[in-house]
């Protein structure tokens, strides 16, 4: 693979890296201020972790950054965890007792159920996951 077509896909990769954040963040919002479904604890610290991910990886875009990985990744990882986290919370696997959720909106309240499986905090833990995934074969092309 010549050095051009190796930085333009890996310029691909990043671009759908940020079309992936840029939607999970629009439909973040579009869940919270047109179906006007309220956060909970989680979706807030899921969001700070993803909403930054718009910017940064937009900023690695134009030009293309290659160290744009080392910002983006850490937070796609703190995401995910939390996002694992709330997942775990939300399948009743993590007990009442230690949720985080107790004032304010249920970190288990169910507003959609896409496919029977498909809820908020399995959207934002598959979004991460996407993110991570194509981050990590981001800096493997760079690094080659």
């Amino acid at each position: 693979m010549t050095h051009l077509n190796k930085k333009s896909s890996s310029w691909n990769i990043l671009f759908l890296c940020w079309l992936i954040v840029s939607v999970s963040a629009m439909g973040s919002l579009f869940f919270s201020y047109v179906m006007e479904f309220a956060p909970c604890v989680l979706c807030w610290y899921q969001r700070i972790f993803l909403f930054p991910l718009v910017i940064i990886l937009a900023v690695g875009l134009f030009p293309f950054d290659k160290s744009v990985v080392q910002y983006a990744l850490p937070l796609a990882i703190v995401g995910w965890l939390t996002a694992a986290y709330h997942n775990l919370l939300y399948a009743g696997i993590i007990p009442e007792s230690i949720q985080p959720c107790s004032q304010g909106v249920s970190c288990t309240e169910e507003y959609i159920k896409l496919f029977g499986f498909l809820s908020i905090p399995m959207l934002s833990l598959l979004s991460f996951s996407t993110i991570i995934a194509l981050l990590i074969i981001l800096k493997r092309r760079i690094t080659n």
